[in-house]
């Protein structure tokens, strides 16, 4: 009885191509082609070529052979038999090299197969993974690479601050006041002077107030003072400060007040001061 089933089974696929057996059983269990698309996943176009055997429109032997072995097992057929009648079919009509079988595969579910845009996509989400990994790696493992360079762009203002100065700048220090330079006398407290040249000639008297300031003609022959507080003043020569006239417990008279004058009372004893006042 094994025999004769077998044997019906045999000319029963002769008599009838693999995708009229598929569609008849559909049809007897009551199913439309959106049935088995649900259940095997493969779009209904496919299966509707494999009924027609429009093997043209199939994406290729192995596929077709894989969506007929799917479409088998859903509707209780021998996906072996369909899976060797429609290898055949496929052979007949001359597409035995229309894209060669793998060896013991044939992918039951086309579903199974990723998509290829999903397959760019995941594709250029890994490079920037990698990318990201590697920019992380360099930027927080290896600090060695960084800090080397934050290390010499901070200790740059600290080297040039400790850099010495010129020996020689140091060592000669401000220059000394010429005895041509520009005396200039400048009152720390209210203070009276008198500023006459060596004939007498009135050249400044006045009371002077606290930060007021004199310049001694360069060109006055041999000026000189008269003041009682020779301590209320301070005299410069170009800016340099010289040695106060007095300590202003006498009145000072006829003491020079050029540059050479001043200059040269720093190498001698001071003057002779006159206690008189005009």
């Amino acid at each position: 009885m094994a025999e004769d089933s077998v044997d019906d089974e045999n000319v029963e696929s002769n008599l009838h191509s693999a995708g009229q057996l598929l569609r008849r059983a559909r049809e007897q269990k009551g199913l439309s082609l959106e049935d088995i698309s649900k259940q095997t996943r493969i779009p209904n176009r496919h299966l509707a070529s494999i009924e027609s055997g429009d093997f043209d429109a199939l994406p290729g032997r192995t596929y077709a052979i894989g969506f007929a072995k799917s479409y088998a097992r859903a509707v209780g057929l021998s996906d072996a038999s369909i899976g060797s009648q429609l290898r055949t079919e496929m052979d007949e009509q001359g597409h035995g090299a229309y894209q060669a079988e793998s060896s013991g595969y044939a992918p039951a579910n086309p579903s199974s197969v990723p998509p290829l845009n999903l397959t760019w996509a995941a594709g250029i989400i890994g490079i920037l993974v990698l990318v990201g990994y590697l920019v992380w790696r360099s930027m927080i493992l290896n600090p060695a690479e960084i800090d080397p360079l934050a290390e010499t762009e901070t200790a740059s203002p600290v080297e040039a601050a400790s850099a010495p100065s010129d020996p020689q700048s140091l060592q000669d220090g401000p220059a000394a006041p010429s005895p041509t330079g520009t005396v200039v006398l400048t009152a720390t407290e209210p203070v009276w002077m008198k500023i006459y040249d060596a004939e007498g000639e009135r050249l400044f008297e006045n009371e002077m107030a606290a930060g007021d300031t004199f310049t001694v003609p360069t060109d006055a022959d041999n000026p000189q003072i008269l003041t009682g507080r020779p301590d209320a003043l301070t005299v410069t020569i170009d800016g340099q400060t010289v040695p106060p006239l007095g300590t202003g417990e006498r009145t000072i008279k006829d003491m020079g007040v050029s540059a050479q004058a001043l200059l040269s009372r720093e190498k001698t004893e001071s003057p002779e001061t006159d206690q008189t006042q005009d």
